[in-house]
């Protein structure tokens, strides 16, 4: 599976409008959100148009699919949680 390319990350602006309302993340580069110095969220893309967001859950990423509304509220509520506890979320 490999990073998200261009093409996926246009698909994925609206999310990553709302991503970057966020304070306390920073975007190093287009789709790669960091917590502090760590790495928390980013995307790949898998065969024909499967997007899956990896959040950072301390030392292990969960994967989580990308692709509809209610993925994507799930993303923002535990990015929402991570900044709130100051940690990551689990995804469970």
């Amino acid at each position: 599976m490999k990073h998200a390319g261009p093409k996926t990350l246009d698909r994925l602006e609206p999310l990553l409008v709302q991503i970057r309302a966020f304070e306390g993340l920073k975007e190093k580069s287009r789709g790669c959100f960091y917590l502090k110095s760590k790495g928390f969220l980013h995307f790949h893309e898998h065969g024909d148009g499967e997007i899956y967001a990896d959040i950072g859950l301390g030392s292990e990423f969960d994967r989580l699919p990308a692709m509809t509304a209610a993925q994507y509220k799930k993303i923002l509520a535990l990015t929402a949680k991570a900044l709130r506890d100051g940690k990551p979320a689990k995804a469970r």
